[in-house]
């Protein structure tokens, strides 16, 4: 077992290796578990958000111990980086690998729950949120940010982003961290493609296309284009998956 912690958390050692031990039949779960399993545990005075991360096929185990860092591993990593970045992101506690001769048989990456908080998708079909246009001129400026820093947010969907309103002003959380590039530059073009998860309600692909042109200095038209392109295209392939898992149902029976 590999574990580390960031420095102000080690104290919690003994607790959360109890804890992974009872992960299975302890906890309270957050969403369905289909891919990867997210359960909160209290542990001391705080609630802490456990991500049980899905098992690979016998080759991903090999790659994930000796050739490539974990998605626990760069959830955790990637989660200091943004901080240090001054972004905001729950607070990285700890991650942990299991390994057997093959490769890594299983890994969790633990961070603060964030409470009284909502995600982005959620005020995003409720057309009658307060300051819904604000948040979503928000979300926009924050892609603008990272994009300047160079940050490629792979996994930038709704459902990855808490939102929580702090001193009066709307503060936006990434969660879901293991998918990320990072580059010197990234040209409009790759900054715009970026958005192709996001949405595909022309109303929210509107605004976003006019806060983020206001920011980078291109057209507002432009940048509805190449956004609504990518999402499109990714519409379009998310069909085609469906019906090629259809197919192979259906060769199975």
């Amino acid at each position: 077992m590999k574990v580390f912690f960031a420095n102000e958390f080690s104290r919690y050692y003994e607790e959360i290796i109890l804890t992974i031990r009872k992960f299975k039949n302890g906890g309270t779960m957050i969403g369905d578990g289909h891919r990867n399993v997210i359960k909160v545990f209290k542990i001391g005075d705080r609630l802490i958000n456990f991500k049980s991360f899905k098992q690979h096929n016998i080759i991903n185990r090999h790659v994930y111990k000796f050739y490539r860092k974990s998605k626990a591993r760069r959830s955790f990593e990637y989660a200091l980086f943004l901080l240090d970045k001054k972004f905001y992101t729950p607070t990285p506690i700890a991650y942990i690998e299991n390994h057997d001769i093959i490769g890594l048989t299983s890994s969790y990456y633990m961070s603060e729950q964030l409470e009284n908080s909502l995600m982005l998708n959620e005020i995003l079909t409720n057309k009658d949120f307060p300051d819904r246009e604000e948040i979503i001129k928000g979300y926009a400026a924050l892609m603008y940010t990272l994009h300047e820093n160079g940050i490629e947010f792979i996994d930038n969907s709704a459902g990855n982003f808490l939102i929580r309103k702090e001193e009066g002003v709307y503060r936006f959380y990434i969660v879901d961290l293991n998918r990320m590039n990072f580059y010197d530059h990234i040209e409009i073009n790759k900054r715009l493609k970026n958005f192709a998860r996001f949405t595909l309600d022309n109303e929210i692909m509107n605004i976003i296309s006019k806060e983020y042109a206001l920011l980078s200095g291109a057209s507002a038209e432009y940048c509805l284009k190449k956004i609504s392109d990518a999402s499109n295209k990714m519409l379009f392939k998310r069909k085609v998956k469906k019906v090629l898992k259809f197919y192979k149902y259906i060769i199975r029976i």
